[in-house]
């Protein structure tokens, strides 16, 4: 498997890679817009909502995991099969492309996120929607549940680190601006994904970012559990993690988004 992270340059030696445009907004702008008003040459779009997740319920939150018919499907139309190299990116260090990245691989398929997405590309872009792909060949296959963890484990589970990838002032409860209530599960620490990042959103080396999970616990014998609002950005946390060499730790898909809508405990405070 390659590594979780590649450089412009392993791009460039690696033309038989599918690169993967998959900006996603939260305020709710168009990531096909964007895409279209500039990506880099051959990518594809792919849309997170409509591929990387399924309809959001109270249940199962905002993001939960999609149906493996629909994920596949969306794969093949992408151009992905199952013996890919895929390189994925977006124009925010990873944050949405990271959802991509980890659900093949953890299907086993050869995925990395492009170091510095969008902005470290120093050829031209594209405009329009691009040339169309031929479809790919991939395999609907269940989602491994060794790699995610449920809403009782995250709430629970004495021997695990559990990880809340969201900004500090959510994770503390200072503000909520999306789900039902504000604050964090009991016991879980705080890692914002944004912290695996340097200030021009390339990934901190390996061995900053092994010391920066190391100091909340996660090691390479240890359960850990990520969870975030929607379980996208979360998917950051658990490829750097990987990246650090700590191992694969576990995606809690229906994250805080699941869990505050239920009436169980919420920490709030640092």
């Amino acid at each position: 498997m390659i590594a979780p992270v590649v450089s412009v340059s392993w791009l460039a030696d690696h033309p038989e890679a599918v690169i993967a445009d998959v900006r996603w907004y939260l305020d709710g702008r168009s990531g096909l817009a964007a895409h279209t008003s500039g990506h880099i040459p051959g990518s594809v779009f792919v849309d997170l909502d409509a591929v990387l997740a399924a309809p959001a319920t109270p249940q199962a939150g905002r993001h939960p995991l999609p149906d493996p018919d629909v994920f596949a499907a969306g794969m093949r139309a992408a151009g992905i099969s199952d013996d890919s190299v895929v390189v994925a990116y977006d124009g925010a260090g990873g944050m949405s492309a990271g959802r991509l990245v980890w659900m093949l691989r953890v299907l086993g398929v050869e995925a990395a996120l492009l170091d510095g997405g969008l902005a470290a590309w120093d050829g031209d872009l594209v405009t329009g929607e691009g040339s169309p792909v031929a479809a790919g060949t991939f395999t609907a296959r269940d989602w491994p549940l060794d790699r995610l963890a449920t809403m009782d484990e995250a709430a629970g589970a004495a021997d695990a680190v559990v990880i809340d990838a969201r900004a500090p002032e959510r994770y503390r409860g200072d503000t909520e601006p999306i789900d039902p209530r504000a604050g964090h599960i009991p016991g879980a620490v705080n890692v914002p994904f944004g912290g695996n990042l340097d200030a021009a959103r390339h990934f901190l080396a390996p061995e900053a970012l092994r010391a920066r999970f190391e100091a909340v616990g996660v090691t390479p014998d240890r359960d850990a559990i990520v969870y975030c609002g929607s379980g996208v950005t979360a998917c950051h946390n658990l490829l750097a993690i990987e990246y650090a060499g700590l191992g694969q730790a576990r995606l809690y898909p229906g994250s805080w988004s699941a869990y505050s809508a239920t009436d169980r405990p919420a920490a709030v405070g640092g």
